[in-house]
């Protein structure tokens, strides 16, 4: 191999689908390891007569490149790796061939772009550091070259097993990545590098309280005697790298805390900053956080994605038309960042041009946009179809974001059974009325107020109603009760004798249960104003009904229902920020809401009156009716303003934003029916009860012989 590392072994392309095709990649490898071009070439164009599929061809064009470069072809060489990448276009070494090639043909602009695009795939390829580094040139590169600098540092220092496992992790290969650095821990149990890889593979797995708990160690470990400026210099970027995993979280407090830190201790540095705005933003304070984007913007400003986060931050103020000028700038920097077209689609006001859409189908068709925008930009063109009545464009669009968008998610509908079917087991109405004889347990704190459900169910105009009474503050969906199950979770397995949740509750005191109380409360003191009640408007939070039971027995729990054919498309055709996986499907999505329904049906025979179901289209129908009946609920006066909760300023942070800030409308009511030619998969998977409940027609029996 030579030393640039331009060569590849068979595990560095696209997979192979058959052994004879891994056999042969193997032979080529060797023959272009021994300096024989010629012979490899020749290999390769035989082994390509026989591939039949793009598995198969992509990795022996990627082979054919580097044989033709080092056996002088330059130009046939570009030829080669051009047709490697059409067909894999999100291979980072197919990037940096082609940046080796373009360089040797003198097309220096041409291979520093191909230098970047293949740092954006892998940022861990050392060869493409080192050949950027001398063609970032000026003024104007000066940032750039400093963050090139500091890369290579970084890699070079990096012992082998972790340099390789840090590409695994970039290349997807996360089994591959963990073993090797969970391997080279045994070995260096608190080695800070592999401590922090092994936290970001956790973290790309989703295993975040794990990627958390290692971070958190490393940063509490007693300092070395001599501390040298490169452990302050690892110690900084396990902060940030905290700091990012807390924002990902949703712990917000926690994350500005650390930014604060970051920002004290290196006020100049942009990806500190950047990172501090996002933390503002994310507690609330939105015109700090534009302030600071800003800041950063002055000084990098070809950065689409911070000019997609200060348009979020311009949207949640209310400033719909400051947010557009932000998206539409972040797709003028970068036409293919299917984000800011994506985020312009999410406002639900926005229509877009011909000239929009035009841009929007040519970056969607092209091989080389990677699959993230391709999600984005079909989610957007879904609803720029369907703002104009082109139901049938539209659904395409709208089908083929959520497959590729469920290519990359691990929901599964066997654990969603597993997880209802276990809280119907565990709470009992025997076991609350057992509980309750012994008496009351629990902090009796009357303030938070829960809104529950799914997305889309209306549960923001359920937020935006209460939120404009005197007494109640809205906030937003906090992750505080989600945050505490996964921490008991994980200390159930950690025991002599592990424990599941919520099994393990039996374990607990009614002291603990208190505690558990008080932190929520002083924990989420942080998004409250001075009402004496608040709203957390989680969804996710119905699964935990009764563990709020028990730590909060006076807190108020709202949910919001919608016909289920309304809620579960409307979550099909919206592309969320995280979490939500399961709305990626129509089957998904059905079978999810079909659970939903089972369990909050359980809450009620367990906990009668506890929780106070409110369906959207009764909100539609008697506006005046519902609102007192939920501030009846909440132990309330009424208040007239709370019907003219459209007035009501204050900060929005989901999709609804732009809509509550309107009177009430009944236009995308039925919006499902436009499209219901092509949703029988989701009524069968709402099963005969939920599809009885709601008068849907059978599928299976209804359609035209």
């Amino acid at each position: 191999m030579a030393a640039d590392g331009s060569t590849a072994t068979a595990s560095d392309s696209a997979p192979s689908s058959s052994a004879a095709d891994s056999v042969a990649r193997r032979s080529i490898q060797t023959l272009l390891e021994a300096a024989r071009f010629d012979d490899a070439l020749a290999a390769t164009d035989a082994a390509l007569k026989l591939a039949r599929t793009a598995d198969e061809q992509a990795p022996l064009h990627y082979l054919r490149a580097v044989a033709l470069r080092y056996g002088g072809r330059a130009a046939d060489a570009l030829a080669a790796i051009n047709a490697h990448l059409v067909l894999s276009p999100n291979n980072a070494r197919g990037y940096q061939e082609q940046g080796h090639i373009l360089r040797e043909l003198k097309r220096l602009r041409d291979a520093r772009g191909a230098y970047e695009q293949a740092l954006r795939h892998n940022p861990s390829l050392l060869a493409s550091w080192n050949a950027l580094l001398p063609l970032l040139q000026g003024a104007a590169d000066a940032q750039r070259r400093a963050v090139a600098t500091a890369e290579i540092r970084e890699l070079e220092r990096l012992p082998a097993p972790l340099l390789q496992a840090r590409s695994f992790l970039h290349e997807g290969r996360l089994e591959e990545a963990d073993d090797l650095c969970r391997r080279f821990l045994a070995q260096h149990k608190t080695h800070p590098d592999g401590m922090r890889l092994l936290a970001r593979i956790l973290a790309e797995g989703g295993v975040l309280v794990d990627a958390e708990f290692l971070l958190e160690t490393l940063l509490a470990l007693p300092p070395q005697p001599q501390q040298t400026t490169q452990d302050d210099e690892i110690t900084t970027a396990a902060c940030y790298e905290l700091a990012n995993l807390k924002l990902r979280m949703q712990k917000f407090e926690a994350a500005l805390s650390l930014t604060d830190a970051l920002v004290e201790r290196s006020p100049d540095h942009l990806p500190y900053l950047a990172l501090h705005a996002n933390a503002l933003a994310g507690v609330g304070r939105s015109a700090e956080a534009i302030d600071t984007y800003n800041r950063v913007l002055e000084r990098s400003p070809e950065q689409p994605q911070l000019l997609v986060m200060r348009g979020h931050a311009e949207k949640t103020l209310g400033d719909a038309q400051a947010a557009q000028r932000s998206y539409q700038q972040a797709y003028e920097r970068s036409p293919c960042y299917g984000d800011a077209y994506w985020s312009l689609a999410n406002t639900k006001a926005y229509r877009f041009s011909d000239d929009e859409i035009t841009a929007m189908r040519t970056a969607e068709a092209d091989p080389a946009t990677a699959t993230d925008d391709r999600v984005h930009l079909c989610f957007a063109l879904g609803k720029a179809f369907e703002d104009r009545g082109a139901f049938e464009d539209s659904f395409v669009y709208y089908e083929r974001g959520n497959r590729l968008k469920q290519a990359s998610v691990s929901h599964r509908a066997e654990y969603l059974v597993q997880r209802r079917e276990t809280q119907q087991h565990y709470f009992t109405r025997e076991r609350f009325a057992a509980l309750l004889r012994e008496g009351e347990i629990g902090h009796p704190d009357p303030a938070p107020i829960f809104i529950v459900g799914l997305p889309r169910a209306g549960s923001t105009l359920l937020e935006q109603i209460l939120a404009s009474h005197s007494a109640i503050d809205g906030t937003m969906e906090l992750p505080h009760i989600i945050s505490l199950v996964q921490r008991l979770r994980r200390g159930g397995r950690r025991q002599a004798n592990p424990q599941t949740y919520p099994e393990l509750l039996d374990s607990l005191s009614p002291d603990l249960l208190r505690r558990f109380g008080e932190q929520f409360i002083e924990q989420t003191r942080i998004y409250r104003g001075s009402g004496t009640l608040f709203i957390d408007k989680n969804p996710n939070n119905f699964f935990h009904v009764g563990l709020i039971r028990l730590m909060l027995p006076n807190a108020k729990i709202i949910d919001a229902r919608r016909h289920p054919m309304a809620c579960c498309f409307s979550g099909f055709k919206q592309l969320f920020g995280q979490g939500q996986e399961f709305s990626y499907g129509l089957t998904e999505i059905g079978t999810y809401y079909r659970e939903y329904v089972a369990l909050m049906d359980h809450w009620d025979q367990v906990l009668p009156g506890f929780v106070l179901r409110v369906q959207h289209e009764d909100v539609l129908d008697d506006l005046e009716g519902e609102v007192r009946r939920m501030l009846a609920f909440c132990d309330v006066p009424f208040e007239a303003q709370c019907l003219e909760f459209h007035r009501t300023e204050r900060q929005v942070r989901t999709p609804s934003s732009e809509q509550v800030r309107q009177p009430l409308f009944r236009t995308s009511i039925d919006t499902w029916t436009h499209y219901d030619a092509w949703l029988d998969p989701l009524k069968i998977a709402l099963g005969a009860d939920v599809r009885e409940r709601f008068a849907i027609a059978d599928p299976e029996t209804s359609a035209a012989p």
